[in-house]
């Protein structure tokens, strides 16, 4: 079985920072990518930015150039640095991790970005 926890979400001013952890535990054969989606009220989740194995990434357009996505494989960590946060990044984020036989989700961060 394998654990993922999410840390660091809370309440901040727009334009404002926030880092958010994911640690993933437990049975884990290899882990081929690690991400962070978010769900807001009444919205479907979306993926906000993923890192593979190798360390490639990708964002979600409204993201790129505000939010960093990083990894410490070592201790199957992955991180989410968000700057410059506007109200509408205001959502739970989950943090998700996919090894090769599934995809183990957190139970979620809520991020709330006030104007």
């Amino acid at each position: 079985q394998v654990q993922v926890v999410e840390s660091g979400g809370g309440l901040v001013e727009a334009g404002g920072s926030l880092r958010l952890s994911c640690f993933a535990s437990g049975r884990i054969i290899s882990i081929n990518a690690m991400a962070w989606y978010r769900q807001a009220p009444g919205k479907q989740r979306e993926l906000v930015a993923r890192i593979t194995e190798g360390g490639s990434t990708d964002y979600e357009n409204s993201v790129k150039g505000r939010f960093t996505i990083s990894r410490d494989t070592a201790k199957n960590t992955v991180y989410l640095q968000m700057t410059s946060l506007k109200p509408e990044d205001t959502a739970v984020y989950f943090c998700s991790c996919a090894d090769p036989l599934s995809t183990y989700w957190g139970q979620g961060t809520q991020v709330t970005v006030s104007s």
